[in-house]
């Protein structure tokens, strides 16, 4: 799972790397009262963990963001750099590395509580123009258009790749943070970025829409954002997807019970941003990314270890 010999030009994901804390109790917690349960502490954020199944599915990738110079930020810089990820960092001595809560109920279903780190204060002049230079495409996640900075970061380093060549996608990362920033206000940042694809799950594509169905949904993403494909994550039921030149199609999702949904979207966008870059077919990208997002969700955490169920499914999407 590793690049290409002659590799391409990389897939860089700008944005978030946290310390993640995940927890799914055993019990219901009580307010004053205590439960067992089963904890993991690794490296986390969304656009960091997009940057490492792009990586494990066989495309080469950067990451770009801000961490502080303490102990948490080491240790998920140690992680990223171990899957193999070109790791290109701004330290902070200001604030610390941002630290991500996630509560995983017995459904899988997960609840995060972010603590807002050195991630949140990225500065449109720290971006390195050589993280940039050459990118085949680069990736963002709304959580670094939520607020200010690091807004003007992300539209800076969108602005150069664009003008670099490369493509870019966007994460719309939460539908809570949407409705907090307010739907109007979340549009209006996005209108002045031509993104190529965007990657709405259900929520995220009904706090944005103002659809409650996802064919409307899908409807109004095709008339606001028509030279964009559109990669509608929709959990067990697959994945809607509707384009330039790709007819709506739906990609059913696998069998695979659900344990922990913690980091399926990011690796759901790995995957298929692997996939897309190397062959540019939609439908193809989205089986590959389907099944590495089935063998995520049936397992704890956003990066468990490969094993040989995971390398069986990348070889059999593999370009």
């Amino acid at each position: 799972m590793t690049a290409h010999l002659s590799s391409p030009p990389p897939l860089v994901s700008l944005g978030d790397l946290t310390w993640d804390v995940l927890a799914k109790p055993d019990t219901l917690l009580l307010p004053g009262g205590d439960s067992t349960g089963r904890i993991e502490l690794s490296g986390g954020g969304s656009a960091a963990n997009l940057a490492v199944w792009a990586q494990r599915a066989g495309y080469p990738s950067r990451f770009v963001g801000k961490i502080g110079r303490d102990r948490f930020g080491e240790l998920a810089t140690a992680e990223l750099r171990a899957e193999g990820v070109d790791a290109q960092l701004i330290l902070s001595d200001a604030h610390p590395t941002g630290v991500i809560l996630g509560l995983i109920d017995r459904r899988g279903q997960r609840a995060m509580l972010t603590g807002q780190g050195a991630d949140w204060e990225l500065l449109p002049e720290e971006v390195p123009a050589s993280a940039l230079a050459g990118a085949a495409h680069l990736h963002l996640t709304a959580w670094s258009l939520f607020r200010d900075p690091p807004q003007a970061a992300a539209l800076h380093a969108a602005a150069r790749a664009r003008a670099g060549g490369a493509t870019l996608s966007l994460d719309p990362g939460s539908f809570q943070m949407i409705q907090g920033m307010g739907r109007d206000n979340f549009l209006q940042v996005l209108a002045g970025v031509p993104f190529d694809i965007l990657f709405p799950n259900d929520d995220e594509a009904r706090a944005m829409s103002g659809c409650l169905d996802r064919e409307g949904a899908m409807t109004w993403f095709r008339t606001q954002f028509p030279h964009a494909l559109i990669v509608m994550k929709l959990d067990d039921e697959g994945v809607l997807i509707e384009g330039p030149g790709q007819a709506r199609v739906q990609v059913p999702a696998t069998q695979d019970r659900a344990i922990d949904a913690t980091g399926a979207g990011d690796a759901f966008g790995g995957a298929f941003l692997a996939g897309w870059l190397a062959h540019r077919d939609a439908v193809k990208a989205a089986q590959l990314a389907v099944q590495v997002g089935g063998w995520v969700v049936a397992r704890f955490g956003a990066r468990p270890p490969a094993d040989d169920d995971l390398r069986a499914r990348l070889q059999g999407g593999a370009a």
